[in-house]
């Protein structure tokens, strides 16, 4: 078996132009596959931590903007309360959405948004200095507040802790308890704010009875999402007593989203990589068929001193699998080094999650792509080799 490798190598190291462009398709065929699939893990984890902001046991609901009568179907946030009472499994219910004002600490102030919260228990955010809301603030509709990020770092400049101090809300006045994280990954920012009040505290200073953009809803058991969200539907159809539509947004629904895109760009770059391999597999077959046609005398020699059909079979099989071995190692090579420098260069940063690289499953598809080019495309230039007449071949010019 040595001997044959060996002079495969020979054979392919003094055809060295030719046997590049050969396997040039295989290369850029398993390269497309290899990267989607390096990329596919960065993305995978650039999604979780774009999604991190989202809890898993809470839910959107937004009016329909596309039905006919959209202000039939807005929300106010006596229509919250309403629906956690009526609702089963539901915990609480906030506003969605936020409400531009202008916010002062001290002698810094500016115009942030203001987005409501509910207590600590449910807060997905980490703080960097305080805490969350208590259950008793919020029932009491306390005036304190928390600070986002980019509210804390044009109010306090010089980043010292701001708890305890006050900051001035438009016309109000609030105690600061805590300042959230800055987040690591570009998070879901529909519906979030710079500064964050009590729902309760929301509703009776800053929403005033008013239309919502929306409500969101915490629940109990996650199991029941769906169930939960299509009675909270059904709620709000009832109440506003027409044909009114409403639309549920969660965690699970936006990942099926993103899952989809991620299906669809899979599918393109499978089929890129699949017309690669086609092209690459008759790159071999057309070589391999040349290469039999120009040792024709040399097949007949070796026939004629003793070799067997299976000896030709395995010499010129052999070459074919170098060949597709090759290609695809390369083409591996040069998929997990794209792959894995956009992921460090680009969705590391976006989202903060180092993903690992799919070694395995890289080194399987580069070895599946080369064993099936070589049975599919190198297997009857080594059969007809080894099927020549020894005779006739040694008369071939």
């Amino acid at each position: 078996m040595i001997a044959y490798v060996l002079e495969a190598l020979s054979v392919l190291n003094g055809n060295r132009t030719r046997s590049a462009l050969t396997m040039l398709g295989l290369v850029v065929g398993v390269m497309a596959v290899i990267s989607i699939q390096v990329l596919g893990a960065g993305l995978s984890g650039a999604v979780s931590g774009t999604l991190s902001s989202i809890n898993d046991s809470s839910f959107t609901i937004l009016p329909n903007n596309l039905q006919g009568d959209f202000t039939r179907a807005r929300i106010k946030p006596t229509d919250i309360d309403r629906a956690v009472e009526a609702v089963p499994n539901i915990v609480a219910g906030i506003p969605f959405g936020a409400s531009a004002r202008t916010v002062s600490i001290g002698h810094q102030h500016g115009r942030f948004a203001v987005a409501a919260e509910t207590d600590e228990r449910y807060n997905t955010t980490p703080l960097i200095f305080g805490r969350g809301f208590t259950h008793a603030e919020l029932i009491a509709a306390a005036h304190v507040c928390m600070l986002g990020s980019t509210a804390f770092a044009r109010l306090v400049p010089n980043g010292h802790d701001p708890t305890g101090e006050s900051a001035r809300v438009g016309e109000h006045r609030y105690l600061i308890v805590g300042v959230l994280a800055k987040p690591t990954a570009i998070q879901v920012n529909i519906g979030r704010g710079d500064l964050y009040l009590p729902s309760t505290t929301y509703n009776r200073d800053i929403a005033k009875g008013a239309f919502l953009f929306g409500a969101k809803f915490l629940i109990a058991d996650p199991a029941q999402l769906s169930t939960t969200e299509s009675k909270m539907v059904g709620f709000f159809k009832k109440l506003k007593k027409g044909r009114v539509e409403y639309q549920t947004i969660d965690r699970k629904s936006i990942s099926s989203g993103i899952d989809q895109v991620f299906g669809a760009v899979t599918f393109i770059v499978a089929l890129i990589g699949a017309i690669s391999l086609v092209v690459a597999g008759i790159g071999i077959l057309n070589i391999m068929l040349v290469s039999v046609a120009e040792r024709t005398r040399e097949i007949g020699l070796r026939k004629a001193i003793g070799a067997t059909r299976f000896q030709i079979l395995m010499q010129f099989f052999i070459e074919a699998l170098l060949l597709s071995l090759i290609g695809c190692f390369i083409g591996m090579l040069l998929g997990v080094l794209i792959g894995g420098l956009v992921n460090a260069l680009l969705l590391v940063k976006i989202s903060g999650v180092v993903s690992p690289i799919p070694w395995l499953h890289s080194i399987t598809i580069a070895v599946g792509f080369a064993t099936l080019v070589t049975l599919a495309f190198g297997t009857y230039p080594a059969y007809r080799a080894a099927r020549l007449d020894h005779i006739e071949a040694l008369r071939y010019e």
